[in-house]
């Protein structure tokens, strides 16, 4: 069942981010996946533990010292919170030699995976690889790149997955978006992309809307260009990437290059891609590049009056994602929903 029932005109009522994230979340609660939090010493997200306990949206594993979580932070009622110390856990040794094994080739010494191997973000990521948790999440009060360099060195990219990408939910009231939900990528992770690189993150975008926000996604390849209109490389990039992905998935409802109003906009569609069944209707939206896709989806945020959801992490073999580190406890929360939705194979 989509998440939303089609709009076909401005000014009925749309979609509102809380419906969205409501969604998500009964989703969880019917599939009762255990995810890992690994930063037990941020208040925020010992609180997102016990709200997601709770309201049953996930089994939660929170990582740091039981004693030290619970002194402070004694208004939070833990029960079914199972909080482990990664360095007193009884699992710290098969874990280490689980980090051995991933990184020796990479001139780690078994002395360096079990020191490791006590780090929180490191822990949470060798449970996750060990299959002990379905998802972990962490970001709160470290670097993207504490979060995403375990991911990268112990979770690894899904088979066939050339590049892990992000995608931001964009929710708003506007005459071009049929179901009040956009889907933009990538916004908040890889720079720079291959053609190949650029065409996976369209197919695990593609993948991720249909999943988790229960739209059929219709996906425009972005440029400046709307095929063929100009001649460059950054649009050879494009137009090479739409190529593989149309090759690696004939299924997908998949067009480019377009230019945005192109994408979205009937009445331009039928001047600048007549034969396109996407353009004008494209609800998943990539972005050729890390600058653009950042400001866009900003663009739309602050003038545009859309509410986004995320940066989520795709195209890892197991779901890990990051916060940001000015996030409140509903938006760990609602990280939490995502992952365990991702973790459904």
């Amino acid at each position: 069942m989509a998440l939303l029932d089609k709009v076909k005109s401005f000014g009925r009522k749309v979609l509102e981010s809380g419906t969205v994230i409501e969604e998500i979340k009964n989703k969880a609660i019917a599939i009762n996946k255990k995810i890992v939090l690994c930063e037990g010493e941020d208040h925020r997200v010992v609180e997102a533990a016990h709200i997601c306990t709770r309201d049953k949206i996930a089994r939660i594993v929170l990582l740091g010292d039981p004693d030290q979580i619970k002194v402070n932070n004694p208004s939070v009622d833990l029960t079914g919170v199972e909080i482990i110390d990664p360095k007193t856990s009884d699992k710290l040794e098969d874990y280490a030699k689980l980090l051995y094994e991933l990184r020796k080739a990479k001139g780690m010494t078994e002395e360096q995976a079990k020191e490791q191997a006590k780090d929180p973000t490191f822990f949470g990521a060798l449970m996750l690889k060990s299959g002990d948790v379905d998802g972990l999440v962490s970001g709160a009060c470290h670097s993207t790149a504490n979060t995403l360099r375990p991911g990268l060195q112990i979770i690894k990219t899904a088979p066939g997955v050339s590049a892990v990408s992000s995608f931001n939910l964009m929710v708003g009231n506007n005459k071009y978006v049929e179901d009040g939900l956009l889907v933009f990528a990538d916004c908040g992770l890889n720079p720079t992309y291959t053609a190949e690189g650029l065409a996976d993150c369209a197919i695990a975008t593609a993948k991720s809307a249909k999943e988790i926000a229960g739209v059929e996604p219709r996906v425009a390849m972005l440029s400046f260009s709307s095929m063929g209109s100009a001649k460059h490389e950054n649009v050879t990039l494009v137009q090479e990437a739409t190529r593989i992905a149309k090759e690696k998935a004939p299924e997908l409802m998949l067009d480019g290059e377009l230019q945005f109003d192109a994408a979205i906009v009937p009445e331009v569609a039928a001047l600048k891609a007549p034969n396109s069944k996407v353009a004008g209707h494209a609800n998943v939206l990539i972005f050729p590049d890390l600058q653009s896709g950042n400001i866009g989806y900003k663009i739309a945020e602050r003038l545009g009056g859309f509410e986004a959801i995320g940066p989520i992490c795709q195209g890892f073999d197991k779901p890990l994602n990051d916060l940001s580190r000015g996030c409140k406890a509903s938006d760990i929360v609602s990280a939490v929903a995502i992952t365990a939705i991702q973790s459904v194979k």
